[in-house]
């Protein structure tokens, strides 16, 4: 997960429209930062027709004159009156090249994320807080992994995953050695996260999966789907599953299969909603050797985002978000299964919150009988060491299989919360403690 929204990080980056698929911007970033301008000047002066003038068609069917005029009322409404916009500058978000402005309302600093094609039409219109877009936002353009050998003899190789919709980025990482090695599939929380689950400059699956490698543990992390493709429901639907369970098996599938790895010994290590997740894989794959849950909540993902509005935001913004919150509840609980309620909520389709509402990861986990390592940072003001946790510890007790590790002073990323407290744009590195228990944990099995 990312920040605090990250657990409803599911939103990603706040968005009001895109155009469907899977494109790469080849646009110079010069022409799109004044198509971005020139919206935002239409935008500010009333001219809903003009702000339109360069969207793609796709974009312009969903964003018409009438539309951006609501959703320009609604940013005011929500964000306070405009006052001023800076200049649009280049950038990378989810290692496609956008143009990111600026804009300042009354109440609350948001940026303005344009995409454009080869043709210099917009593409993606979205407005986000700045706060969350300076994790999101990468100063420069990915660079590709290639296959190299560390110092240290740890090798690491460019692997992808295969999906519907293609290959998912990936990376594949060896001890020193011939192997074969017990291995770790990395499961990500929500959002979308690429194969690092880079959260501003920390990337806590790649402290993992190095640290791993020199205590002779294996492991495979890509990029989720919803980091790959905008369209990342269409072949399989929107739903958890589509999200994170379908990938994480086939991820385990492939790595089980290659010479240099113990298929006996294959692993899903998941973090928050990956964690969540974790047993639902297992039961999708019953050959894994175990599961570790990294800050696996216990509860469902809307009780955990109404424990986070009421802890962390002002009470009257946190009152009307928890009267969304409840009201959605009682929308899936009155819901015929595989029917979910019209629309969307949070940016998603409501069949994705349905299919989270009918998955009880701690029945699901209950039922297994397969090795289980809990890990919880007990700084964690997203996953509850009191509300998550404990639950975990108290329902899984009949368990012999099932071993828990709680960590003073650690946060979310299990990284110290003296640095990163819930500023994740300070850099730090996963516990060294975190990495050793994970690998002395693996080496009893």
């Amino acid at each position: 997960m990312n920040t605090r929204l990250s657990i409803r990080a599911v939103l990603g980056v706040a968005l009001l429209a895109t155009a469907p698929g899977h494109a790469k911007a080849a646009v110079p970033a010069t022409s799109c930062a004044a198509h971005a301008s020139a919206v935002l000047d239409a935008l500010v002066r009333g001219d809903d027709v003009a702000a339109g003038k360069d969207f793609a068609p796709s974009l312009a069917a969903q964003l018409d004159a009438a539309t951006l005029a609501k959703v320009w009322s609604t940013l005011q409404a929500q964000a306070g009156r405009y006052v001023s916009h800076g200049a649009a500058q280049g950038a990378y978000i989810r290692d496609q090249p956008v143009t990111v402005t600026p804009v300042h309302f009354a109440k609350v600093p948001l940026g303005m994320v344009v995409q454009c094609d080869g043709s210099s039409r917009i593409t993606t219109l979205r407005f986000a807080p700045q706060e969350q877009l300076a994790l999101a936002i990468q100063k420069s353009a990915p660079v590709p992994v290639r296959a190299h050998v560390e110092a240290d003899g740890v090798r690491v190789q460019p692997m992808a995953v295969v999906s519907p919709l293609g290959p998912l980025k990936g990376v594949l990482t060896l001890p020193p050695g011939k192997g074969p090695f017990p291995a770790v599939v990395m499961v990500a929380g929500s959002g979308a996260h690429d194969f690092d689950e880079t959260v501003g400059p920390n990337k806590p699956f790649r402290d993992l999966a190095e640290g791993l490698a020199r205590a002779g543990v294996a492991s495979l992390r890509y990029d989720k789907r919803p980091y790959d493709y905008s369209d990342w429901g269409t072949k399989g639907g929107y739903n958890v599953d589509a999200e994170v369970t379908d990938d994480a098996v086939t991820a385990a599938h492939a790595l089980s299969a290659l010479k240099a790895i113990d298929p006996r010994r294959v692993y899903v290590l998941g973090h928050s909603l990956g964690a969540m997740m974790a047993p639902r894989i297992g039961q999708r794959d019953p050959q894994l050797a175990g599961l570790i849950l990294l800050a696996a909540p216990a509860r469902s993902l809307l009780d955990v985002l109404i424990q986070q509005f009421h802890e962390q935001d002002p009470p009257k913004v946190a009152t009307r978000k928890i009267e969304a919150l409840r009201h959605e509840q009682k929308l899936l609980a009155q819901a015929t299964p595989g029917q979910p309620p019209r629309g969307t909520f949070f940016g998603q389709p409501q069949s994705y919150w349905q299919s989270l509402n009918d998955y009880h990861q701690v029945a699901v986990a209950q039922s297994l009988g397969m090795p289980m390592l809990f890990l919880q940072g007990d700084a964690d003001f997203q996953v509850s060491p009191t509300l998550d946790f404990a639950v975990w510890k108290r329902d899984m007790a009949g368990t012999p299989t099932a071993t828990f590790h709680l960590y003073p002073g650690l946060g979310h990323l299990f990284m110290p919360a003296a640095q990163t407290g819930s500023d994740y744009s300070k850099p730090s590195h996963v516990d060294p403690r975190v990495i050793r228990d994970i690998a002395a944990w693996i080496g009893r099995r």
